[in-house]
């Protein structure tokens, strides 16, 4: 392991004739040259057996891209047509719920007057009953009132006739009552 604090130690060539340090090179090539020519001459072969191959590969891949495009922009399109097929129902949806909800409005505002006008009716025809019922019992208790009145008077005039009449009275009464009769034959 190296310290941190250990200096480091640069060391520099100079040369004495003054000129620069200059590169071996043979026909005309330095050493990067040369390695660059090894480098292509041994790749460049198996680049030119490959290329061909590589190209229909990328090629084939070109034309699976292009066909996958193709098919999302197909989808896209589809969606686009689901999307407004159903935008458009929803549309439909809310304009059908509008109107079902003004008709039940209506509907309701229909059953209300009917039911007050069907209340209106029922009280009055309860009315003309309890005013019929009434009356009947009126009358029955007029016919009553009457028929006792009528059984007092009797029963009070039999009892002042037995108190007042006498064979005589009862005799001439008799014969006037039966006048009475011949004269209206």
């Amino acid at each position: 392991m190296e310290s941190s604090h250990q200096p480091r130690t640069v060391a520099t060539v100079q040369h004495s004739a003054g000129s620069p340090h200059q590169e071996p090179n043979a026909v005309g090539l330095t050493g990067s040259g040369w390695v660059a020519l090894a480098v292509i001459a041994t790749i460049g072969p198996v680049i030119w057996k490959k290329a061909p191959s590589i190209l229909a590969s990328l090629d084939s891949k070109i034309a699976a891209i292009r066909d996958r495009l193709e098919e999302a922009a197909a989808l896209r399109m589809s969606a686009e047509a689901i999307r407004d097929e159903f935008v458009a129902k929803l549309e439909s949806a809310d304009h059908e719920r509008e109107a079902l909800l003004a008709q039940a409005e209506r509907l309701a505002d229909e059953m209300r007057a009917k039911a007050k006008v069907d209340t209106q009716v029922l009280i009055e025809r309860r009315c003309q009953r309890a005013d019929a019922m009434i009356a009947h019992s009126e009358r029955r208790a007029v016919e009553q009132l009457r028929a006792t009145a009528a059984d007092a008077a009797a029963k009070a005039a039999s009892r002042i006739l037995l108190e007042r009449c006498d064979a005589a009275t009862d005799a001439r009464v008799l014969e006037d009552a039966i006048q009475q009769i011949g004269a209206r034959e």
